[in-house]
């Protein structure tokens, strides 16, 4: 263990200790990239995380303060309801994960209501504290401590001054009363360190994690020796996960702010909470935990599915896999939810296909869908490929529709609700394109959009079918016709011969605008150069297929002169 320098003693002046209870795709720094509609998508590791933030504060006997989601409280109560139970403090941090800034005065107050509401259910105590959920709240923005006041909370802890923000009001750095009306809040500001007049945060998690433990050290004992207001410190729950899932799609900057130093993260707090001593901002107060006065929660409307016909289409998806063990869960809560929306209209089966995976995909396929009546396993010993795992998955189907779909859900498949429908009796293939006019792309690199884009007007120039996007995906094929396909190219060029082939077959091929997003975990398999040189050589064997035609309806080798093979 190490060194931790002196117990707090018995006695000693109590600072407060707050935690949030969050999940690690919650977080600001992901706020441009995962919307909250997405949320549904990830694993969840809230549950065992604060179950760790408990432990850890058994440890030591202390009690905290833990600023939860609302959204939390309602999806997993039980998470909130063990956190009073152990003897701790519950606060609101808001239903969703949103800053201030971001709320008008009248959806603040419905956001306080919600989550306090949710809050109170789980635990059946009085909630009287709040934490703004993303971000801080500065001088401008003291009209939320007005609504709190309305709203009859206790206490807020947002305010966070940073360097001369409150060089005017420097009384605002320790916990002080504001008033409005009949009522009253106080406000518990965040830890912050003094400078010649400027304010630097040091209240707790990237701080703790990113700076040097002797200069923070330093900072927070200089606190506790020369003030008598307590001093307010933070750290989340998902900052405890040795296991923390990496979002791989965030800027470098983000991912440095998010995981650096992280599996130092709970011997730093061992170090604080063996040194000081700590306490619920409840207790600070002197406020006794009241039983919470519950509304009954609104029932849901339930829709009536009448009119809704019992012959549902039945449909396939096949799901290529290669090296994606930590996208799996992603994926399952992706369908599940892509199940549930098209339970009325389509009866879906599942053909996933394991491309010769060297990580442990095909353990973790068999476990989360295995025993699932609707999903077939399928192994390839060796890597053949994606196009090469979408034919076997259309040939190992039993549907004539058979949809194609990224295993990282770079495409929502709740997309196919709409192309689905354009595979009409004539049509071999439908293609989703995100390059259409009334499609769309989200985060993806500029440099990768000119480079699909160039590639895309380039296969327009030597195809028959002019179609915005040919590398797609997300398709959807009618089985008949793509079963018999017989193509060079397996890996990703192959996605776009298939179609290619299609197109020299005289097939009909629909392209459908559609949304694509930038992969949230894991890595693209994808080798830049390489697929850029093979898109540049598949187009001179379409080129010379079409125009010289010895067997146009495939691109076989022998279809070229020797240069070319």
């Amino acid at each position: 263990m190490p060194n931790l320098g002196m117990p707090a003693a018995a006695g000693a002046k109590r600072h407060l200790l707050t935690i949030a209870v969050e999940d690690y795709f919650h977080v600001i720094a992901f706020r441009k990239l995962i919307h909250a509609s997405h949320w549904y998508r990830f694993e969840r590791h809230v549950e065992h995380n604060t179950r760790k933030a408990l432990d850890l504060l058994d440890e030591f006997g202390v009690k905290a303060t833990f600023f939860a989601l609302g959204c939390v409280a309602d999806e997993m109560p039980e998470v909130v309801r063990e956190i009073a139970a152990r003897g701790h403090e519950v606060a609101s941090k808001g239903y969703y994960h949103r800053t201030i800034q971001e709320m008008t005065p009248g959806e603040f107050r419905e956001d306080l209501q919600r989550s306090r509401e949710a809050i109170e259910r789980a635990t059946g105590i009085r909630v009287i504290g709040y934490r703004v959920a993303r971000g801080r709240l500065g001088p401008k923005d003291l009209w939320a401590l007005d609504v709190l006041a309305e709203e009859g909370f206790a206490y807020d802890s947002s305010f966070y001054p940073r360097l001369r923000s409150i060089a005017d009001e420097p009384w605002r750095r320790f916990p002080f009363t504001h008033r409005h009306a009949d009522a009253e809040i106080v406000e518990f500001p965040l830890a912050t360190w003094g400078w010649h007049g400027w304010l630097f945060p040091i209240a707790g998690g990237a701080y703790l994690r990113q700076f040097p433990r002797r200069l923070m050290g330093r900072a927070i004992e200089h606190w506790h020796r020369n003030f008598t207001a307590p001093m307010v410190l933070y750290f989340h729950v998902w900052e405890l996960d040795n296991a923390l899932p990496k979002i791989t799609s965030a800027p470098g900057y983000v991912r440095l702010r998010q995981y650096r130093n992280i599996e130092r993260m709970p011997a730093i707090l061992r170090y604080y909470l063996f040194r000081y001593a700590f306490e619920p901002i409840r207790d600070r107060l002197g406020i006794e935990p009241l039983p919470a006065v519950l509304r009954e929660k609104p029932a849901h409307s339930v829709e009536l599915t009448a009119g809704v016909t019992s012959a549902r289409i039945p449909v396939t998806l096949v799901v290529p896999c290669f090296n994606e063990e930590s996208v799996l869960p992603y994926l399952s809560n992706t369908l599940k939810r892509v199940e549930s929306d098209f339970k009325h209209v389509y009866a879906l089966n599942y053909v996933f296909v394991d491309d010769g995976s060297s990580d442990r995909t095909w353990p973790t396929l068999e476990r989360i869908f295995g025993s699932a009546p609707n999903c077939q396993l399928v192994h390839l010993r060796q890597n053949c490929g994606v196009a090469a795992a979408i034919l076997t998955g259309i040939r190992s189907a039993s549907t004539e529709v058979v949809c194609s779909i990224d295993c990282d859900c770079t495409y929502d498949p709740h997309q196919l609700l709409d192309l689905i429908p354009r595979l009409e009796d004539d049509v071999a293939l439908v293609t989703a394109s995100p390059y259409h006019p009334s499609g769309r792309v989200l985060n993806v690199p500029a440099w990768r959009l000119f480079l699909s884009k160039s590639l895309s007007a380039l296969y327009r120039r030597v195809l028959r079918q002019k179609l915005h996007t040919y590398t797609s995906c997300l398709r959807v094929y009618r089985r008949s016709m793509t079963q018999d396909l017989l193509i060079r190219e397996r890996g990703f060029l192959g996605v776009a011969e298939m179609l290619a082939v299609l197109d020299l077959q005289g097939r009909r091929i629909v392209e459908h605008p559609a949304v694509l997003e930038v992969r949230m975990l894991g890595h693209s398999k994808m080798k830049l150069f390489r697929t850029i040189a093979g898109h540049v050589r598949l187009l001179f064997r379409v080129a010379w297929a079409r125009w010289n035609p010895v067997r146009p309806a495939q691109l076989e080798t022998a279809d070229l002169p020797s240069k070319l093979r």
